[in-house]
């Protein structure tokens, strides 16, 4: 038996404490949202959803574990919608079998066909560039490319988080991508003889590392600028983001790697029509607006203008390649981060 609104409301509610699921509910205006972007992020795009379409939105939230969890409710689960952060779990999202194709007009003249998975199985919302954080004081550049920080002039200088990370892996793939295994595997062993430390910690402690001296480049996505600027609870952040400057790699070529947030269309959505609404109000200007400036990342849909604070950092060319490509070599690229010990750090 479901249950009313007010009971997967409710329910939605304890499992934000407890972990318990949302029953699901026949009742018109309804969507049921399992969400791996935190609350701060989408609360206000989902307030604005419902003034605007009436439809009432019952949201769980955690860090992981969602996809797992839709595989496991089968045909009972609540879930309409999985929001997400990365490719990543996007791409494990389809191989789950949880997801189903995306079919609307509205989505297919605002998300470019790069964003989108293969049949629309994902679609993806905001992007984020994987660049250089440059120390200001000790690099005296204005442009690099992912291949040259495996020169050996960077030896030592070079801070980055476990290579096994999904953003880390994605950039990789997009590597073997462009150059193919054996050149890939030869720049990233490159690469593990320029850090200055074992891979550890997240994006913005690899920028620590630059302020401190650690290291003078570090890799990361844009967003965490605008988040090092912004937080108020960690001030000492924004010494950090002022110590670097952002490059752009192969923007003159090929262009910067691009990973995306997205969302993706439970395969036995009880409210399918409300959750169509959903995933076409946030790839509608209004919602992609709301949606890249609240965590400071890129409009996926074109002609959306990045917020003020995302300009500051500069233009750049995005590598066009699709998304699907690079998440077709996922699991090579994992496995070649493995095969040189990259989280071992330098041999010497």
């Amino acid at each position: 038996m479901r249950c009313t609104f007010a009971c997967a409301a409710t329910l939605a509610a304890l499992f934000v404490i407890s972990g318990d699921s949302p029953a699901c509910s026949d009742a018109a205006g309804e969507v049921n949202i399992y969400s791996y972007r935190q609350p701060y992020l989408i609360e206000p795009l989902l307030k604005e959803f419902s003034d605007e379409t009436g439809i009432k939105t019952n949201v769980i939230f955690a860090s992981k574990g969602l996809i797992e969890r839709i595989h496991a409710e089968g045909r009972n689960s609540p879930a309409d919608v999985l929001l997400t952060t990365d490719l990543g779990n996007l791409s494990q999202a389809v191989a789950s079998g949880i997801s189903q194709p995306v079919t609307s007009d509205v989505i297919d003249a605002s998300i470019p066909e790069s964003y989108r998975g293969v049949n629309d199985e994902w679609i993806g919302l905001t992007g984020r560039a994987r660049v250089v954080y440059a120390s200001k004081d000790r690099v005296d550049l204005d442009s690099i490319t992912y291949e040259d920080l495996a020169d050996p002039k960077w030896r030592g200088k070079i801070c980055i988080r476990s290579g096994q990370h999904p953003y880390n892996v994605a950039l990789v793939a997009s590597m073997l991508a462009h150059l193919g295994p054996e050149k890939t595997e030869a720049w990233l062993r490159g690469v593990k003889e320029n850090l200055a430390r074992k891979p550890a910690g997240n994006d913005r402690l690899q920028v620590k590392g630059v302020y401190a001296g650690e290291c003078d480049l570090a890799i990361g996505n844009t967003y965490y600028m605008g988040k090092m600027l912004t937080d108020k609870k960690h001030p000492e952040q924004k010494e950090w983001a002022a110590s670097v400057k952002i490059l752009f790699p192969n923007t003159a070529g090929r262009g910067t790697h691009v990973n995306v947030s997205g969302a993706v269309l439970a395969k036995n959505a009880p409210n399918k029509d409300n959750a169509l609404k959903l995933i076409e109000f946030l790839a509608s200007d209004e919602g992609q607006t709301m949606y890249a400036e609240v965590n400071h990342e890129y409009p996926t849909k074109d002609g959306v203008a990045w917020s003020e604070l995302v300009q500051s950092w500069g233009t750049f060319k995005a590598d066009s390649i699709s998304l699907n490509e690079i998440a077709g070599l996922r699991k090579a690229a994992s496995e070649m981060i493995d095969k040189i010990g990259f989280n071992d750090g330098p041999s010497s």
